[in-house]
């Protein structure tokens, strides 16, 4: 795990996001987005992973394209990121694309930290997650969802299930009282991921 940090280091607005390397290539773009949306001093720490579909995977799972199995290392990747967060005099939010905003929404049901939660495009087709969120309570008072329009087409049948379960995730996350919005982009799951990952944090940041 690699940490990457952008903005004001002395800012009391602390932005979360596990990033890969396509991740980190848009990140100062991200950053600036945000800025621009948000005109508020904040810092962005970018804490890089070793293995994605391990480090982000809060339980085992077959492989669902590729032949590379999801692991169950988001316990332990949690653990590392909650030591970055230690300043109480802070404010700390998680977030991330795909995968990543899937281990931020998980985050927020394990720990009351994280004051929002930007999940970009997020991972919610991930067997087993939508039952974990209705078997769970989210510790988080606003959580930021957004999808592309063109990703539930998609011919993975698993994946293909995404629209169903992020419509389910905003029904269930309203109903329990969370601040919540869903955002519809245009585009399939690998169109402007920067922006929409700026779009989630500009939301959960706002006053």
């Amino acid at each position: 795990m690699t940490i990457h940090e952008f903005g004001d280091p002395k800012a009391d607005t602390v932005l979360i996001q596990p990033v890969d390397e396509y991740d980190l290539a848009g990140i100062e773009n991200e950053v600036s987005l945000i800025a621009a949306s948000r005109g508020k001093s904040f810092r962005l720490i970018a804490v890089k992973v070793d293995n994605w579909n391990t480090d982000l995977s809060p339980w085992k799972a077959p492989a669902v394209f590729g032949k590379e199995d999801f692991g169950e290392g988001a316990g332990v990747t949690l653990a590392k990121i909650l030591k970055l967060c230690a300043d109480e005099g802070k404010k700390y939010y998680i977030g991330g694309y795909s995968l990543a905003g899937l281990f931020a929404l998980w985050a927020s049901y394990r720990t009351d930290i994280f004051k929002g939660v930007a999940a970009a495009s997020p991972s919610v087709w991930f067997p087993g997650f939508a039952d974990y969120m209705k078997g769970n309570e989210i510790r988080t008072g606003a959580v930021y969802l957004s999808l592309g329009d063109r990703e539930e087409k998609a011919r993975n049948p698993v994946m293909a299930t995404v629209g169903d379960r992020i419509r389910e995730a905003y029904s269930l996350l309203s109903e329990c009282g969370v601040k919540c919005t869903l955002e519809w982009n245009e585009g399939n799951h690998f169109k402007d991921a920067d922006i929409r990952t700026a779009k989630a944090f500009a939301w959960v940041i706002q006053d």
